[in-house]
């Protein structure tokens, strides 16, 4: 077949050029009889799938160059064979010929990338692999050159188990080996997929040498306009939000500043009251210099992803220094007392006395009094938020104690205006069809005329490509319960619920999830979900082994390189035996189907309308 195929390929290459040369004669006669004619070819490209030929004519006529503009012609291989398409039919075939567009290869946390280790012993270094954590513009101008790509990349390493397999490093050899930092130009993309079997990331390697195989050697780096770019390069930024949010910092910041200014009034009054005007002095220069950790402080939160300087960075890590600079000003002030020194040493320092100590850590830590009432103000100011913005262990305690209010609440019989939504959870583990089944119940409800059904609807999922901003405002926030394999639709917790509310004056209908184990085991832990638990399985492990087989050979399942069809299946079924555990093991599901045969599924059918009846029961 493959011979076959470059046979194809060449005859069609061969007539494309005879057509060409006997255009090229033609044409060449008819310039001879039009002498004004400049008109000189001097070369034809030649594209065939993914080659390109070129034939080069030797410029006999002496005239000047000029610009030759035809109609191209195409030679478009398809699966069936070759064809050559005419000039004339390329209006007619432009919708069967038509290929889509590869969109750009840019990076994002969490990509897997190779990338090189010049202390590693070898020519090229040592070859590593990491996980993307986080991505930043590089500041100096001198970065964004022609050997950089003005983007810096913070990588951690990912350990090497063997056999193309990597896993994260232990929790102490992680802290040890720290981040490492990259050019974006400087690594290569790779494919990693999670073997839960091997509590690893699988990546690709050549069967010859072990190398590992990359997407590409670079990401595509003309048009990326960093981690919220859009695929295409526009910006996913909300303009309108970023500045709404700078007013904001610069009335905290504001606010701050004011509030440290009082605090420091006041204890330095309470001082002089209660220790003595030379504590009180002592106590505002430790004041003063906490106000100058906060001005430093501001100028580098206002540098954080800004082209400026390293002079104001360098700058702004004086504060660090603020509570030093205090302490040498009341050993200098001690010192010029002579004889009247509270402490004899020859140790500059050391003639700071305990309570010239404490009240300088006093007055420097006054700070952070108006950081605690800014948060209590805005937290009472917002009763659904005070748990979540009271500082520390505090705000925890309070939050706590606002969910078990709220539980309390909700399943209390005197409150009658809350509800709990019935979820029929359809879960089990892969290759057993249930997506399948599940589809069709939801097709057989949906005209049955049976009244013993309350009616089952479907929660409504977010899609990224209509919703794109709320899609991607609900990702960065973590509040998909699961996001299906084409990363286009989200279900959230607010979906299943909205689904299940009453719009008339009919019974409340029943949400429908077709749910994998780590959706089910998600929806097991919200309180105001009411599930009904429906499991899907096989009856034996070697139905299974069979189902994945089918699944491989129509090409839903892909084997890996470097791995083997034996190798797939076996892992499959060890991720099987693992799922099978929780359905075992987690208390969630009433009802048990065996859907073994996958062609006449009505057996399996029925028994899930079984399982809605008991679901429709108050």
């Amino acid at each position: 077949h493959f011979v076959a195929s470059q046979a194809s390929k060449s005859m069609a290459l061969f007539h494309i050029r005879r057509v060409n040369d006997m255009m090229f004669l033609v044409l060449s006669c008819w310039c001879l009889l039009h002498p004004t004619l400049a008109f000189c070819p001097s070369s034809t490209l030649l594209q065939t799938g993914t080659r390109s030929s070129r034939t080069t004519t030797p410029s006999w006529m002496d005239v000047p160059p000029c610009e030759f503009k035809s109609t191209p012609t195409r030679v478009s291989m398809s699966s069936s064979g070759s064809g050559y398409f005419p000039p004339s039919d390329e209006s007619d075939r432009a919708s069967s010929t038509a290929t889509a567009v590869k969109p750009p290869l840019y990076p994002k946390a969490g990509d897997f990338v190779r990338y090189y280790d010049l202390d590693g012993g070898k020519e090229d270094g040592q070859v590593l692999v990491g996980k993307i954590r986080f991505i930043q513009k590089q500041m100096k101008a001198a970065d964004s050159t022609a050997n950089g790509s003005g983007w810096m990349l913070e990588l951690t390493e990912m350990e090497d188990v063997g056999e193309g397999y990597y896993s994260d490093f232990g929790s102490r050899k992680r802290f040890m080996k720290g981040s490492t930092y990259r050019d974006l130009a400087a690594v290569s993309p790779v494919t990693a997929s999670f073997v839960r079997s091997e509590d690893a990331y699988k990546v690709p390697t050549r069967v010859s040498d072990g190398s590992i195989i990359v997407k590409a050697e670079q990401y595509d780096i003309e048009g990326y306009m960093g981690p919220f770019g859009g695929e295409n390069g526009e910006s996913n930024i909300d303009t309108s939000v970023v500045e709404a949010d700078g007013v904001i910092y610069e009335a905290l910041k504001g606010k701050l500043l004011k509030y440290a200014a009082i605090a420091g009034a006041v204890g330095t009054i309470l001082c002089d009251l209660t220790r003595g005007t030379e504590q009180a002095v002592i106590y505002f220069a430790g004041f003063l210099s906490s106000l100058l950790y906060l001005f430093f402080l501001a100028l580098k939160t206002d540098t954080i992803g800004k082209e400026q300087s390293s002079f104001v960075k360098n700058v702004s890590n004086l504060r660090f220094g603020t509570p030093i600079m205090s302490l040498l000003g009341v050993a200098l002030y001690n010192l010029s007392k002579g004889d009247a020194n509270p402490t004899a040493s020859d140790n500059i320092f050391s003639t700071v006395t305990p309570d010239q100590f404490a009240a300088v850590i006093v007055g420097f830590l006054t700070y952070r009094l108006p950081l605690i009432v800014i948060q209590i103000e805005d937290a009472f100011q917002d009763e659904d938020s005070t748990g979540t913005l009271m500082p520390g262990s505090a705000g925890m305690a309070l939050q706590m104690l606002q969910d078990d209010a709220s539980a309390t609440d909700a399943v209390s019989p005197l409150s009658s205006n809350v509800a709990t939504t019935t979820v029929f959870l359809v879960s089990g583990p892969q290759a057993t069809g249930r997506s399948e089944l599940v589809q069709q119940f939801l097709d057989s409800t949906s005209t049955s005329s049976d009244e013993s059904l309350v009616p089952f609807t479907t929660p409504a999922l977010v899609d990224k490509v209509q919703e794109g901003a709320t899609f991607e405002r609900f990702l960065q926030r973590n509040e998909f319960l699961s996001v299906d394999p084409t990363d286009r639709f989200g279900l959230t917790q607010q979906a299943i619920v909205d689904a299940g509310k009453n719009t008339n004056d009919g019974p409340s209908p029943i949400v429908v999830v077709d749910a994998d184990v780590e959706l089910a085991k998600k929806l097991a832990k919200i309180p105001a979900l009411r599930l009904v638990g429906v499991w899907v399985g096989l009856g034996s492990v070697p139905e299974f082994e069979k189902r994945v087989g089918a699944m491989i050979d129509s090409g839903t399942l892909t084997i890996e390189e470097g791995e083997t069809r034996e190798s797939t299946i076996r892992s499959k079924i060890r991720e099987i035996v693992k799922e099978i555990e929780f359905g075992i093991s987690s208390g969630v599901f009433e009802f048990t189907i065996l859907n073994d045969d996958a062609e006449n599924t009505e057996k399996s059918l029925l028994q899930l309308k079984e399982a809605a009846k008991y679901a429709s029961l108050e």
